[in-house]
């Protein structure tokens, strides 16, 4: 009912760049946080890049330090989507990232409001050097 699509992934020499999007679709009434996570393989997943929101204002609230400088997240209030623009990009960066979403929505058939967490299904991100 909430779901979370990404999109922009690929294949990229090191120091290259790439922008990550991530649509959000449901019916959203608002949105508490958004994020992107990653996991390489044989590790956990970690976070990248979180985003905490109040009504249209978006709150930058942290960067793994591996990327700062490098990284930056964003979001399109009008199309639910989040944003991670990635410069500079480095061969340990290579991952699945995935983004994260949470807030409120209305069930189909249901005028009340519902909490949700939801993950998109991942993109995959490589750098070679």
């Amino acid at each position: 009912q909430v779901q979370l699509v990404e999109s922009g992934g690929g294949f990229v020499q090191a120091g290259g760049s790439l922008r990550l999007s991530c649509v959000v679709s449901g019916r959203i009434f608002s949105f508490n946080a958004m994020g992107w996570y990653r996991q390489a393989p044989g590790k956990q997943r970690e976070l990248v890049a979180f985003m905490s929101i109040g009504g249209s204002t978006n709150y930058v609230d942290s960067y793994v330090d591996s990327v700062k400088g490098r990284f930056t997240i964003s979001r399109d209030n009008a199309k639910n989507t989040v944003y991670l623009q990635m410069n500079s990009l480095k061969p340990e960066d290579t991952a699945v990232y995935f983004c994260y979403a949470d807030g409120t929505y209305n069930p189909p058939g249901d005028s009340g409001r519902k909490p949700f967490n939801s993950w998109g299904q991942g993109t995959q991100v490589t750098v070679s050097s």
